[in-house]
């Protein structure tokens, strides 16, 4: 016998409210039109959902006194320090009111100042400690996968076994952030250990396997294998998922890549968002000097 699950937010929204089901439709249908991921529908859906049951109306029902004193709540919940309940339901609301034609309630919603904080970076004890912390192979691997190649959660869990080719040592990155392909290098210690765990493993169609009704792994469950490992070491500082990533990034640095390289193997679709890692790697002071010198110097070395 099939277990029953609970509905979902959106489900829940849509019983409380019959109009909600309209604007899921319409969400969807701009989702589709502007060529946007599917998580976006789903961020922007949840988060309308959740104003939803609140006020057990539709927010254009809801005045601005009302919605700012809701805002001013979740900014204050100490649940989130972060204030990304706060963040999300503005950004939410905001594609809401300009999915229906209000623009002028879009512009009234609270205005969100950029976050300035540094992304926090392992240092390579720490990511070898890490890696070794979690008991199950395949989280070894999912770990390591990320940090290698600088991976978004979701473009890990979106790799098929397909997309790693051993001969040429490479990762295929398929239609990722901003619908875009990359190519990025597979280093030659993944290439043993994804050798390993296919043959332990076995997986399916993708890389990594898991209970969604797609067969994927989620990006949840790759949050809970790194809080989990997180809690066998002696790691202290305030690490998630995304970190993998930043450290990538700011190691690449260190080592020599030019910051254009690595804008492309992130993907970034503006260069001012990799600009970022300048200022957490730790990259060599080179004092001024003229060209000149260095001009000969290449020349007395050579003969």
């Amino acid at each position: 016998m099939r277990k029953r699950t609970s509905p979902t937010i959106p489900e829940r929204a849509i019983i409380a409210v019959p109009g909600f089901e309209n604007v899921l439709r319409k969400l969807d249908q701009q989702v589709a039109l502007r060529d946007q991921s599917k998580s976006t529908l789903q961020n922007y859906g949840r988060r309308i959902a959740l104003f939803v049951i609140h006020f057990n109306d539709l927010p254009e029902n809801i005045d601005d006194d009302q919605i700012n004193e809701y805002l001013a709540a979740l900014a204050r919940d100490p649940k989130s320090p972060s204030r990304s309940s706060f963040k999300h339901m503005v950004y939410g609301l905001r594609y809401y009111f300009r999915l229906m034609g209000m623009n002028k309630r879009a512009i009234a919603l609270p205005s969100l100042k950029q976050d300035t904080k540094l992304p926090v970076i392992l240092n390579r004890d720490e990511l070898r400690e890490l890696f070794k912390a979690p008991r199950l192979l395949k989280q070894r691997i999912a770990l390591a996968l990320i940090y290698s190649a600088g991976l978004r959660g979701q473009e890990l869990i979106n790799l098929k076994i397909g997309d790693v080719d051993f001969e040429r040592k490479t990762i295929h990155i398929r239609q990722s952030k901003y619908k875009k392909d990359r190519i990025l290098p597979l280093a030659n210690y993944m290439v043993h250990g994804l050798k390993k765990y296919l043959g332990a493993e076995n997986p399916h169609i993708w890389l990594f396997n898991g209970k969604d009704i797609s067969g994927k792994y989620s990006v949840r469950g790759l949050s809970w294998i790194i809080r989990e490992a997180l809690k066998k070491t002696t790691i202290q500082k305030q690490v998630n998922l995304h970190s993998l990533r930043h450290s990538y990034a700011t190691h690449l640095l260190e080592e020599g890549v030019n910051i254009v390289t690595l804008q492309k193997l992130l993907g970034h679709a503006d260069i001012s968002t990799t600009m970022l890692y300048l200022h957490t790697a730790q990259c060599k002071n080179i004092e001024a000097h003229s060209p000149l010198d260095t001009l000969y110097h290449e020349l007395r070395q050579k003969s």
